[in-house]
């Protein structure tokens, strides 16, 4: 089990209505289930699995963005969103994943800049969310 006191960051970006997110990942790591709940009512608004692109298997995902998953669940994003939005990750083979709740208002006025993600510590790219991981080599 991972050491409780290490948090793993996770990242996210709003831009207009777009909601992409970054989840750590390790370069053998692929993502099998993403979901979406309502942080407070502990609702499930989303949930897609077999993201098809390379950046998805990755763990950089748009959110309701159901042509870039084998399958997903019905709906479109609220259009009005929640205060907190808990986003968690499953990878196949595997019983545990990665997530983490996310604040929408504060995301919103964080001004992140292009190509990187808002995190609790401010903004990374997506190579410094992967970065985080021991990741354990092949050779």
């Amino acid at each position: 089990m991972s050491d409780p006191a290490t948090i793993i960051l996770t990242g996210i970006r709003i831009d207009d209505s777009r909601i992409s997110v970054k989840m750590p990942t390790c370069p053998t790591d692929k993502v099998g289930t993403v979901e979406v709940y309502n942080s407070d009512s502990e609702k499930l608004l989303w949930r897609a699995s077999g993201p098809k692109t390379p950046e998805g298997r990755r763990g950089a995902v748009t959110l309701w963005k159901a042509d870039d998953f084998l399958k997903a669940s019905p709906g479109t994003q609220p259009r009005t969103l929640p205060t907190n939005l808990d986003i968690s990750v499953t990878f196949p083979g595997a019983d545990d994943g990665t997530g983490d709740v996310f604040n929408i208002r504060k995301i919103k006025a964080a001004h992140i800049p292009d190509g990187q993600y808002w995190t609790r510590d401010g903004a990374r790219t997506a190579t410094q969310i992967d970065a985080q991981l021991k990741c354990h080599s092949d050779g």
